[in-house]
C-alpha cells in the first residue's frame, strides 16, 4: 500500500474516532500531518524505522512497546496503545506538532494517534512484504539487532 493511500486511511481513522475535536476536521489536513509525524521513510514510504529503532533502543525502558507494536507488524490481532504511551513511541515534539497542526488539543492528539496508528502500522506491513522486511532490519542493526529485539518482545 503506498503512502498516500495509508495517511489517508489513517485521516479517516482520526476524523472516525470518539473524539468531537478530530471528527470535524478535514482528512487532507489530517492526512498532511500524519504524513509530517510518520513520513521520511525510504522511498517517500511510512518511517517505521524510527518507530522500531526507537523501541529497540529502550526495550527496558518501553513499557511493553515493543510487544505492542510487535502485534501491528505481525499477523494476528493488533494491541491497543494507551493515548499517554503515543509520546512515548513518536515523541513528545513530534505529538505537540501533530496537534498545532491541527489545531487541537495534545491530548485529543494522542488520543488520535492511539486509534489510527495500529492500523496505519499494520496496513503498511503486509504479511509476506519483504521490502518492508528488509527496512525493519536495517533499523534495527540487520539481523543481528532484529534477533535481540524479537527476544526482548519474547522476554528471552
Amino acid at each position: 500500500m503506498d503512502l498516500g493511500t495509508l495517511l489517508n486511511m489513517g485521516a479517516e481513522l482520526v476524523q472516525g474516532n470518539s473524539d468531537e475535536a478530530t471528527s470535524g476536521l478535514d482528512t487532507g489536513s489530517i492526512a498532511d500531518a500524519l504524513g509530517s509525524l510518520l513520513g521520511g521513510g525510504e522511498e517517500g514510504g511510512l518511517d517505521l524505522g524510527s518507530i522500531v529503532g526507537s523501541l529497540a533502543g529502550s526495550a527496558g525502558e518501553s513499557g511493553g512497546l515493543m510487544e505492542t507494536v510487535g502485534s501491528w507488524i505481525g499477523s494476528g490481532k493488533n494491541a491497543a496503545i494507551a493515548p499517554d504511551q503515543i509520546s512515548d513511541l513518536l515523541g513528545s515534539d513530534k505529538i505537540s506538532a501533530f496537534a498545532e497542526s491541527l489545531g487541537i488539543s495534545l491530548d485529543s492528539a494522542k488520543q488520535a494517534l492511539a486509534d489510527a496508528l495500529p492500523e496505519v502500522v499494520n496496513q503498511a506491513t503486509p504479511e509476506g512484504d519483504s521490502d518492508m522486511l528488509g527496512g525493519l532490519l536495517a533499523s534495527v542493526g540487520g539481523v543481528e539487532g532484529a534477533m535481540g529485539m524479537v527476544g526482548k518482545l519474547f522476554g528471552r
